[in-house]
């Protein structure tokens, strides 16, 4: 909906309001026009009904107003003696109008209590009433100042792991108003454990959206007191999500709104106006090598090579082999009967050769067998890992092992999609900044073809080599708002910007900056160390959970000690 669709809707709601209430107003010793005035007639309502004059303040917050609408319509009619509970059945039933008939068919049977208690009249209406409000509360922390958000997947391996919890500022880069209308408070695509089935899908694993797709709100960010940054880690709406939530492949080419888009978690590399380039896995921004934070753990999928055999332990690094490098005699290899040994499944042993020299034959996979290993001499001299840029180090340094980063091929499924680059080696490619102007051409398009169509909302049209916006023949483009280039550290196990391009500005949810609970679901652990730590700083992370006991415990003395004074002084 447009700015002038948006101003005429509300003046509309002026009117539905007037009509319903001027008697009232009337009523109560208001004049009635006052009903009629936006904005001043609200102030004026909450003087009628007892309350704040800061809760008209909540009926232009977006989610927030769907809660707060309910609650002055049975404020309004129990300040007119309307305190049964079939009463608030009826407003909140008929959406307001039941004050219609109160307006209009009742109003001489009225009487304006003017001083009414507040106070809820049972304990059921005491409890509905602190619900509700602080449903109010949490939602405008939830969507203004803070977001709770779990990391789902190891792309940020090993920085922030798979059951990390963490709040997300709103307020650093500036909180972004809703752009959904109606939805459901403090839930974000979908309502959670309440599964539904779709005709020809599989049945339980779908789930009822949680929003209205219309109508839109426009949308603006408000003051931040940071920018996004290269090294930053940040939270935004994955660009080019059309599934029904995270996770779910059943039902593909769903349009969102921005804000119900799901929600994904990164290492900005590259802001506005950077030129970006893969280089054997190392990123290049403006030509020049990124170094990263102290925290930042790039990991690539690597061999690990040793001199001799394997050492057995390996925990202390913190790697999990994904296979193994072995050796055998060629000729126990090439024996029929070790090989149909080989080939049973209850045997545990899962080998592919890989090369063989006159004596040994050389293979990868696993061999979950010590026994087998022994009376084969076979021995491991390597694996194949995730490993991080410091535990790469640490390997070459303590066991004189050789990390090798594994060569990626090169494919079309990188952004794109029109070249032959892979994960590790891709680009230069510029990301568009706000005002920049670039050259369109059948080169250069698939660069920007999402941006003009999807995210800056134009019409875009190629006829042979002529490009049309809006129906207008152009060879240039000037860029609406800034984009960033998002990637994750697991940089062979992550889906981000190599993948899909560039992220919007107005996609931007939020910064990172505290992980207050964390859960290992493998190992079935809690993570301690890990517990109430900083995301960002330099370092290894420090946990302050103890400091947090301390201070909780030291609350609960000088409480207890307070309420023990307070009683022996009132005895």
């Amino acid at each position: 909906m447009s700015l002038t669709g948006w101003a005429i809707f509300f003046l509309i709601i002026q009117v539905v309001h007037f009509l319903g209430t001027w008697k009232l107003y009337q009523k109560s010793g208001r004049k009635p026009w006052e009903a009629l005035v936006p904005i001043y007639n609200g102030i004026v309502l909450m003087q009628i009904i007892n309350r704040p004059k800061w809760y008209v303040f909540l009926l232009f917050v977006p989610i927030v107003n769907l809660l707060m609408f309910p609650v002055l319509w049975v404020e309004t009619i129990r300040s007119f003696g309307k305190n049964k509970t079939i009463d608030t059945w009826l407003v909140v039933l008929t959406l307001g109008l039941y004050i219609y008939y109160l307006n209009y068919v009742e109003i001489n049977k009225l009487t304006y209590i003017e001083d009414r208690s507040l106070k809820p009249a049972n304990g059921v209406a005491d409890f509905v009433s602190s619900i509700v409000f602080a449903v109010i509360v949490a939602t405008v922390i939830h969507t203004y100042f803070i977001q709770p958000f779990v990391i789902p997947t190891g792309s940020l391996e090993k920085t922030l792991l798979i059951g990390d919890f963490l709040l997300v500022s709103k307020v650093n880069y500036g909180a972004r108003t809703p752009m959904t209308a109606v939805a459901l408070p403090m839930v974000h695509d979908t309502i959670p454990l309440i599964p539904t089935s779709y005709e020809g899908l599989p049945k339980g694993i779908n789930r009822y959206r949680s929003y209205l797709k219309k109508p839109q709100i426009p949308s603006f960010r408000l003051w931040g007191f940071d920018e996004v940054k290269k090294n930053d880690i940040v939270v935004f709406n994955w660009p080019v999500d059309t599934i029904r939530y995270f996770g779910d492949k059943t039902a593909m080419n769903i349009r969102k709104p921005i804000d119900k888009k799901s929600n994904y978690v990164k290492r900005c590399v590259g802001t506005a106006g950077d030129l970006i380039e893969g280089r054997n896995g190392d990123l290049y921004v403006n030509g020049e090598l990124l170094i990263l934070s102290d925290r930042a753990k790039p990991m690539y999928f690597s061999d690990v090579l040793f001199k001799e055999d394997i050492p057995m332990n390996l925990t202390r690094y913190d790697i999990e082999p994904r296979a193994f490098f072995y050796t055998i005699k060629s000729n126990l290899w090439d024996d029929l009967a070790v090989k149909n040994y080989f080939a049973n499944p209850q045997n545990r042993v899962s080998l592919q050769e890989q090369s063989r020299d006159s004596i040994n034959v050389y293979a990868v996979g696993y061999i979950d067998n010590s026994g087998v290993m022994e009376r084969l001499e076979i021995k491991r001299y390597g694996l194949k890992a995730f490993v991080t840029v410091q535990q790469a180090e640490q390997l070459k340094t303590d066991l004189g092992a050789e990390v090798v980063r594994i060569e990626f091929a090169e494919t079309d499924e990188i952004f794109p999609h029109t070249k032959n680059w892979s994960v590790d080696n891709f680009g230069p490619i510029y990301i568009p900044k706000k005002g920049a102007t670039v050259e369109l051409n059948q080169e250069t398009l698939p660069f920007y073809k999402d941006i003009i169509r999807e995210y800056e909302g134009n019409q875009l049209m190629v006829t042979g080599n002529d490009i049309y916006i809006n129906r207008e023949l152009v060879t240039s483009y000037t860029f609406k708002q800034d984009y960033y280039w998002m990637m994750g550290d697991n940089r062979h196990n992550s889906e981000d910007s190599r993948m899909w391009g560039y992220v919007p500005a107005d996609h931007i949810v939020g910064k990172p900056v505290f992980i207050w609970f964390s859960y290992d679901s493998l190992n079935k652990k809690v993570r301690w160390d890990r517990v109430f730590t900083t995301v960002g700083g330099d370092g290894e992370p420090k946990s302050y959970f103890r400091w947090f006991l301390i201070v909780l415990a030291g609350y609960f003395v000088v409480d207890y000690l307070l309420k023990r004074k307070k009683k022996k002084t009132n005895s």
